[in-house]
C-alpha cells in the first residue's frame, strides 16, 4: 500500500514503537526523512540511524533514545503542514515550541533545518513539524 504522507508515517511509528517500548523502528526511507532524522539525532532525540539497503526501496532504521528515569527523549510529536493544509512561515513567524525546549523543522530553499537556524538564516519556508 502506497504511503502518501511520509512524515505523517514517521510520527505515527515513533508513537506506536514508544508505546510497545521498542528501541528501534524501521521505515520506508526518503530523503526528507533522512534529514529529519539527521536533525533529530543532533538535537538529541534519538540515538542514531542508518539506511539500509533492502531490495527495492531503502529502508531508514532508527534508534531511539531512552533517559533513566525520564522514558523516551521525545515527548510529543506534532506534524503542523499537512496535505490538506500546508503551513508556511516567514522568517519572523517560525514559532518556539514549549519555551525553547523543543524544536520546529522547516523545509526552506536550503534544505530542511530547525526553526533556529532558519531564523539565524533569516529565511522561512514550510514548517514541518515539532518535537518537544
Amino acid at each position: 500500500m502506497p504511503i502518501n504522507d511520509h512524515i505523517s508515517n514517521l510520527i505515527a511509528r515513533v508513537r506506536n514503537a514508544q508505546v510497545a517500548r521498542f528501541d528501534q523502528l524501521e521505515l520506508p526511507s526518503t530523503k526528507v526523512l533522512e534529514n529529519i532524522t539527521q536533525i533529530l539525532k543532533e538535537e538529541g532525540f534519538i540515538k542514531n540511524f542508518r539506511v539500509a539497503s533492502d531490495g527495492k526501496q531503502p529502508v531508514l532504521r532508527i534508534f531511539l533514545k531512552i533517559v533513566p528515569d525520564n522514558g523516551y527523549a521525545i515527548k510529543g510529536f506534532k506534524r503542523v503542514s499537512k496535505l490538506s493544509r500546508r503551513v508556511y512561515v516567514g522568517k519572523d513567524d517560525i514559532p518556539t515550541v514549549k519555551s525553547g525546549f523543543g524544536i520546529s523543522i522547516v523545509s526552506t530553499s536550503r534544505g530542511v533545518m530547525t526553526g533556529d537556524k532558519a531564523r539565524k538564516l533569516a529565511i522561512g519556508g514550510e514548517l514541518l513539524c515539532e518535537v518537544w
